[in-house]
């Protein structure tokens, strides 16, 4: 069963908040808590997010208007519906003015009031999909492919965990899939319904990132001219998916660990704490357990996140699969006429032990598809910093650099050092993407922070 709606019911009249409680108690997919007066519905929004709020207008003291009023400020998400005898222009535009969804008029047509809850929980969803842009990303064909054991191993133990709330640990080398793997859980999960929330916590430096997770009140610091939600409200009661968790500096982890443990948070510059419900997956391409010996990662954070260990293989551990990632990426990214591999194209494909995985596949397969000619990818039209013309000592690692497909590798004619050679690269990658950050550093194989301090240490500037 999908995890219920949270609604908020605010009125000061007993007999109204009995009867919608025991209206709702019909519908299991909505869980209800009731306030009896203004001060106790805001005590009640500052220790849990709600995803509609009922409110009466008039209520003495703090009046619904006072309630919406913070609602629009501190809790953006929560879909405000008030409840009220009379409707006039002054009170509908005012309503307006401060956020609310609708308004509904007493006496209440039950499934009127139940229909208006149902859209503005449609329209709360939309928000949060809107937050949680890589969930398109991922839907748009990113997606598992492979029929080795091995493989097929590793999806079915993520279908089988995920039907429980246990934290699980995807390990595994950079470009295996592991965000696909922590989405097929959340997918197989009862909360499929609900948010997938992606955090990149290499790509969030150090000091943003308590703010990105846990969010922050108004005046928190300088520019915070508002309060922020933070993600793990936008995944509240669905999946907060924490990749490079292994990249989280001592200072963030005690308290992402107190989240983890009790499911309550502080925003940056705030007293109270709030509640969420979230399950946890996240990822590493990290020895943890290393990284815990040496110092660097607490060792009951590494405890609290490893409830279940799912490791994905590298490409080279699942070779056969290759054709039919190659055949998958060439659909997903053939504009017009697809394009197919001749056999010596996939000969090479396969003898070579692909250090980047399936991310440096599909960058591959996307740069053969922009150089061949004709229809088919014939060996030439492969490259990957020479290496896959056999040129390495089979088993040695590489560090692999992705070539842009309008650019050429370099020739006897034009030797540079090395420094040189990635700072010509990665400037060819960055004029290719537009600058495009996030893509440049995907196709290099690297993290958007590591391609900034790049970009730093050479001073490379967009023309």
């Amino acid at each position: 069963m999908t995890k219920p709606f949270q609604i908020l019911v605010v009125d000061d009249d007993e007999s109204i908040t009995f009867l919608l409680q025991t209206e709702f108690e019909q519908y299991p997919e909505f869980q209800i808590d009731i306030a009896q007066n203004g001060t106790e519905a805001i005590n009640l929004l500052q220790s849990k997010i709600y995803d509609v709020a009922l409110l009466d207008i008039k209520m003495p003291r703090v009046s619904g208007i006072d309630v919406l009023k913070f609602i629009n400020e501190s809790s953006p998400s929560t879909q405000p519906i008030m409840l009220t005898s009379v409707v006039d222009v002054r009170t509908a535009f005012e309503v307006s003015k401060y956020g609310a969804y609708d308004y509904v008029t007493k006496p209440y047509d039950v499934d009127e009031l139940i229909a208006t809850v149902r859209r503005a929980v449609e329209r709360r969803q939309l928000l949060m999909d809107k937050e949680a842009l890589k969930i398109e990303r991922l839907r748009r064909g990113r997606d598992l492919v492979g029929k080795t054991p091995i493989f097929r191993e590793v999806v079915a133990n993520a279908k089988k965990v995920a039907a429980s709330d246990a934290f699980v640990l995807v390990q595994g080398p950079s470009g295996t899939g592991k965000e696909l793997i922590a989405y097929l859980i959340h997918q197989e999960s009862p909360r499929r319904d609900r948010p997938f929330v992606p955090v990149n916590c290499a790509s969030i430096p150090d000091q943003l990132l308590e703010s990105e997770l846990f969010g922050h009140e108004k005046g928190a610091f300088t520019n915070a001219y508002s309060a922020k939600q933070g993600l793990v409200e936008v995944a509240n009661g669905g999946t907060l998916f924490l990749d490079e968790v292994g990249d989280i500096s001592p200072a963030t982890q005690p308290k992402l660990l107190r989240f983890l443990e009790t499911g309550e948070f502080r925003r940056v510059g705030g007293t109270s704490s709030m509640k969420v419900d979230v399950r946890v997956v996240s990822a590493t391409n990290k020895n943890l357990l290393a990284e815990v010996r040496e110092g660097r990662f607490r060792e009951d954070l590494y405890y609290r996140l490893n409830i279940v260990t799912i490791a994905v293989p590298s490409l080279r551990e699942r070779k056969a699969d290759i054709p039919h990632l190659a055949e998958h990426f060439l659909n997903l990214k053939s504009k017009a006429q697809k394009k197919r591999l001749s056999p010596s194209a996939l000969a090479v494909l396969m003898s070579y032990h692909w250090p980047g995985n399936v991310r440096e596949l599909e960058h591959v397969i996307e740069g053969a598809i922009a150089l061949a000619h004709g229809d088919t990818i014939e060996a030439e039209d492969l490259w990957v910093n020479a290496s896959l013309s056999g040129k390495e000592k089979p088993g040695e690692p590489v560090e692999v650099r992705h070539q842009s497909p309008v650019t050429n590798p370099p020739t006897g004619d034009s030797l540079c050092s090395l420094e040189e050679l990635e700072m010509k690269h990665i400037m060819k990658i960055l004029e290719h993407n537009e600058w495009n950050r996030a893509r440049s550093a995907e196709m290099l194989g690297i993290t958007p922070k590591t391609l900034y301090l790049k970009i730093k240490k050479y001073g490379l500037k967009e023309n």
